[in-house]
């Protein structure tokens, strides 16, 4: 198990999903350098170790995602949203060993984000944007 397995797998998920569902997405494994909603990307991953022993310990990597949807959480682009979180959540509870077969992936948290900017790009490109960060969270051991 890898970093690098569960970014995959989380890119994955929603390439997946959204051809699946036959949503126009843009996905990509780090923060791109430009908007053009709906988009997902990974933000942020961050990794808890818990030693058994010297040399064996749990790894729980957490997958942090950020889904664009627009420039504002109107009824339809809310509605669009739920339907397509509710349909992750399910695609991804289908397949647990996305990032390996030993290893367990799920979706752990979901929040929505109605006044999020993008505060990496310039100044001038910045705009305040509808949306929710998806957190995936996995095991298992080294």
């Amino acid at each position: 198990m890898t970093q690098s397995a569960y970014r995959e797998a989380a890119v994955t998920f929603f390439d997946e999903y959204a051809a699946f569902a036959g949503v126009k997405l843009q996905t990509y494994p780090g923060r791109p350098r430009t908007l053009y909603p709906p988009t997902a990307f990974v933000d942020r991953l961050l990794e808890t170790f818990t030693p058994f022993t010297e040399h064996y310990f749990q790894r729980v990597p957490i997958v942090e995602v950020i889904l664009v949807h627009g420039l504002f959480d109107a009824k339809d682009a809310v509605d669009q949203k739920d339907t397509f979180v509710d349909g992750l959540l399910e695609w991804v509870s289908a397949r647990p060993h996305a990032a390996g077969a030993n290893t367990l992936i799920r979706i752990s948290q979901t929040e929505d984000l109605p006044a999020w900017v993008p505060d990496w790009l310039p100044p001038n490109e910045q705009r305040t944007y509808y949306a929710t960060q998806v957190t995936l969270e996995g095991f298992g051991t080294n």
